[in-house]
């Protein structure tokens, strides 16, 4: 048996550590001394122990931690959790990149060049702006809200807009000349870039774009549109946005969109009235069935398991821009967004946030 101090010793874990991964129920001792309180541990577990301290060190959340220690006789099983931490990292390395790269443009606008020009298929780019357009914010209040967020990535552009209730991700990808860069088009300029991208059919399969740090322009088939972009910082999207490309949720389940439609849309369709900052919504409430299936429930109707309400205006909007073949949705609990995705493209979801039932 090794006492406490000497597990320290050799994991790498300070005493406090230990003692807060006993209390934590991640890395108990193998014995622990009736009168004093002290802890004693086994020879095996120094390995799990340096296992914790890895870990740890990489900054993996205390739930991750513990899964790896169950399941370290599994390397598959943990192998999926450090990758999934590793996205994590990478991700927010990223998301400082961008911000320091905003950061020192503002002290000094000369330091970086701000300009990038894009070449993208155009009916990938329409695609995704039909596929983000519906969540566009609409209250005066928050104009921060009302356009879609631009944000060129190495080998595309990322699509986003959200009106706090709900939000929508799409992608374009393409060539990139230029750095990353991001601006926030208002909603008008939008809908009129969308109208452009139509006269490019049978003419042209390419859309080109420039995007600097106040405007964006776009070109298709020799015409051009060019707006300012709004002058706000769209929200952190990406906070809400990483738990549902790393996570795995609690269910995943295909459905036929047409037939979700028409039975969300029938004349008897279920539905309870909720009030929500003076507004009243039809509210649809999801179950499952009993081969995991997705099923409507009525109106109060109790079901076992998953059990979560969502706007359904907001619901049918999203599946309209989904696709109409088959999505899959994504249903965690009555607290968690849900999550609508496109089956055949990881980057593109819309996710709604929950009603309270």
């Amino acid at each position: 048996m090794r006492s406490i101090g000497e597990l320290a010793r050799a994991s790498g874990l300070t005493v406090s550590a230990l003692r807060f991964y006993d209390r934590s129920g991640v890395l108990a001792p193998a014995l622990v001394d009736p009168v004093t309180g002290y802890r004693w541990y086994a020879d095996d577990q120094v390995a799990p122990a340096r296992l914790v301290a890895g870990l740890r060190r990489v900054g993996m959340p205390l739930a991750e931690i513990a899964a790896a220690l169950r399941h370290r006789s599994e390397p598959a099983v943990v192998g999926r959790l450090l990758d999934a931490h590793l996205r994590r990292l990478e991700d927010g390395l990223a998301d400082a990149r961008r911000e320091l790269s905003r950061v020192r443009a503002l002290i000094d606008p000369e330091e970086i060049p701000m300009t990038t020009r894009l070449v993208l298929p155009r009916a990938d780019l329409a695609a995704a702006v039909d596929a983000v357009r519906f969540a566009v914010g609409a209250d005066p209040e928050l104009p921060v809200l009302a356009g879609v967020l631009l944000e060129v990535e190495p080998d595309g552009v990322r699509l986003v807009a959200t009106d706090r209730h709900r939000m929508a991700v799409a992608r374009a990808g393409g060539k990139v000349d230029g750095p990353q860069v991001r601006v926030l088009v208002p909603v008008d300029a939008v809908d009129e870039l969308r109208v452009l991208l139509d006269t490019g059919v049978g003419i042209t399969p390419e859309a080109h774009v420039t995007v600097a740090a106040t405007s964006v322009t776009v070109s298709v088939a020799g015409r051009t549109v060019t707006a300012a972009s709004l002058p706000y910082d769209f929200p952190d999207y990406r906070r809400l946005l990483r738990g549902h490309v790393t996570g795995a949720p609690a269910h995943r389940v295909a459905v036929d969109v047409l037939a979700l439609r028409k039975e969300l849309t029938a004349d008897r369709a279920p539905v309870l009235l909720r009030e929500h900052e003076g507004v009243r919504a039809e509210v649809t409430v999801l179950g499952l069935d009993d081969r995991g299936g997705l099923r409507v429930l009525a109106g109060d109707e109790q079901a076992d398991g998953v059990r979560i309400g969502v706007n359904r205006e907001y619901l049918l909007d999203a599946l309209d821009a989904g696709d109409r073949g088959q999505l899959v949705l994504e249903l965690d609990g009555p607290i968690a967004p849900l999550a609508v995705r496109r089956p055949d493209d990881e980057h593109a979801f819309s996710i709604l946030m929950p009603v309270r039932l």
